[in-house]
C-alpha cells in the first residue's frame, strides 16, 4: 500500500522542478495557486512573512509526507534553514480554494540571496504565467546590481 499524498504550496525555488529532482522528488502535476496574507522575502532564501496588504504567487503540488520529510531536511542539512509545515488555504486561478500544508522558516538570518537562487524562482514564474506585478516583486528580490 502506497503512502497517501498531500496537498503542498510551494513559492521559492520549490516551484522549479529542476530543483526538486535533486532531491528525488517528481510531482506529476503543479497547479497556480494563490496565497493570500503573506509576502515573500528572500534573504537568503524564500520565506512567507505575514501581510495584511499582500498575497503570494506559488503552486500546488502533491507529495508524500515521506518526500516532504525528505525534501525539507535537505534545506535544513545542506541549505541551512530549518522549515515547519503550516496549513493554509490557497486559490487557484479558477477559483477554488484548495487547503494545503505551506513550509515557512519561523527564523532566518537577514542575508542578501544569492542572484542565481532569485533565478531559480523567476524562471518557474515566468514559465506558469504568474503576473506581471509579480514577477517584478520577485525581481526586486535580487541584490542591488546583480
Amino acid at each position: 500500500m502506497s503512502e497517501a499524498r498531500v496537498r503542498v504550496f510551494f513559492y521559492g525555488s520549490y516551484m522549479n522542478p529542476s530543483v526538486l529532482r535533486e532531491v528525488d522528488l517528481a510531482p506529476e502535476a503543479f497547479e497556480v495557486a494563490r496565497l493570500d496574507g503573506y509576502d515573500i522575502r528572500v534573504a537568503p532564501r524564500a520565506n512567507l512573512v505575514p501581510s495584511s496588504e499582500r498575497c503570494v504567487y506559488g503552486v500546488l503540488a502533491e507529495a508524500t509526507h515521506a518526500e516532504l520529510n525528505r525534501l525539507y531536511t535537505h534545506a535544513k542539512d545542506v541549505l541551512g534553514e530549518t522549515y515547519v509545515p503550516h496549513p493554509v488555504l490557497v486559490q487557484t486561478k479558477e477559483g477554488a480554494w484548495v487547503p494545503a500544508l505551506c513550509y515557512i522558516a519561523p527564523a532566518m538570518v537577514d542575508r542578501a540571496p544569492d542572484p542565481a537562487y532569485v533565478d531559480r524562482i523567476l524562471q518557474p514564474a515566468r514559465a506558469l504565467g504568474f503576473p506581471e506585478w509579480y514577477i517584478r516583486r520577485l525581481e526586486s528580490e535580487r541584490p542591488f546590481g546583480a
